[in-house]
């Protein structure tokens, strides 16, 4: 299967407290529930409060894997997931929900941060979708078909969106924190709309709203505080809108499959470093690690097998250890006669660093995980 990551195009969050503020620019997109007014610093108008985050991705990209994947034939296995990546988190409960749904109205990223004095409103706001100046506010009432929006009747707005489809997660205490929303439905949606137009609710890609559930957002007598990483970190954490669909294809012709632990795997045409728009074919190559004796023309070291079809490639951040690419379904490495191989989009990488590459197969009832340090290549611009 193949493996597409593409990033935002803009992004921003707001605050119910500060209405008219901006923060497009801000390193970290913030999802809280300010309950408590006492516990807010410089609370202006000593009531509950909330901030959702607002992320949007080019319509051109979603637009171009999607013709990728119906190139596969696989529109109908194509997952599509939301990820932001947490920076810090507080006084969490034991089990909370997040709430995904495609914006239904334009907005104007701003160039705004939370800490800055003045208060820049250049951009979208609690109150408007655009900025101050174009007095263009969010619409609370009167919505079209399909769209709504929620706020404390007070402070009027926070961002409208479509009901469905959308996406959630709920979180554990001791559940990873990142988001990982399945927003396929969504993403489709998006596509069919640029396209086609075919939709009987104007589903434009506006971007994704996150928000904690309705009973959550000014109910309770508390501060839960999330923070991700914005499209402006300085980190290798920016939110990430993640496709997966089939491309595998396992021909073996007559080709022997390795059926032992005795065996040498090496990717022969690893390059040192590879353009970032590039999609790059890695090939892997096996054979015995001690061949038997043949009466041949050739050495016997030359005599290739290929990996059984539970085989699989990772690709790991070589500074961090981080996994940027797992071992599943969708890594599942190709063959023909000749050797396995496997597609990377190296645009869904972060450019200026290095990644290593694992492969892992199933020999029997073992499981082989070959992590050879010298299988790297660095994404440059």
């Amino acid at each position: 299967m193949a493996v597409y990551k593409i990033f935002p195009e803009k992004d921003a969050f707001i605050w119910s407290e500060q209405q008219i503020q901006n923060m497009g620019r801000d390193e970290i997109l913030e999802v809280s529930t300010y309950n408590d007014p006492s516990l807010v610093d410089n609370n202006i108008n000593k009531i509950p409060s909330v901030t959702r985050a607002l992320v949007k991705f080019p319509t051109s990209q979603i637009n171009q894997v999607i013709d990728l994947v119906d190139q596969d034939n696989a529109f109908t296995q194509l997952t599509a997931s939301f990820q932001l990546f947490l920076a810090n988190a507080s006084n969490l409960p034991q089990s909370y929900t997040l709430l995904c749904n495609a914006v239904s109205e334009s907005w104007e990223m701003g160039t705004g941060k939370l800490a800055d004095r003045p208060r820049t409103t250049n951009g979208v706001s609690w109150t408007y979708a655009q900025s101050s100046a174009s007095g263009d506010q969010w619409q609370t009432s009167s919505f079209q078909a399909n769209v709504t929006a929620s706020d404390n009747g007070i402070q009027r707005g926070g961002g409208n969106w479509f009901i469905v489809p959308s996406a959630s997660q709920t979180f554990t205490y001791t559940s990873d924190k990142d988001t990982n929303f399945n927003v396929t439905q969504i993403v489709k949606y998006w596509h069919s709309h640029s396209i086609h137009g075919d939709l009987p609710e104007s589903f434009g890609n506006s971007g994704f709203i996150v928000r904690y559930t309705g009973s959550q957002e000014f109910n309770t007598a508390s501060i839960q505080q999330l923070s991700f990483f914005s499209m402006d970190t300085h980190t290798i954490y920016p939110p990430t809108l993640e496709f997966k669909w089939p491309d595998y294809v396992f021909n073996t012709g007559s080709s022997p499959i390795v059926n032992n632990n005795q065996f040498i795997t090496t990717i022969g045409n690893l390059q040192e470093e590879m353009p970032e728009n590039s999609v790059y074919r890695f090939n892997v190559y096996s054979r015995d690690q001690y061949p038997p004796r043949s009466f041949q023309t050739q050495s016997v070291y030359l005599n290739t097998k290929l990996l059984p079809t539970n085989s699989y490639w990772s690709l790991v951040d070589v500074n961090t250890g981080e996994v940027i690419v797992g071992f599943d379904d969708c890594t599942r490495l190709s063959s023909n006669p000749e050797y396995n191989y496997f597609d990377v989009y190296m645009n869904g990488l972060e450019p200026e660093r290095y990644y290593q590459i694992l492969i892992k197969t199933q020999i029997g009832k073992q499981e082989i995980i070959i992590d050879n340090p010298s299988y790297y290549f660095k994404v440059v611009r």
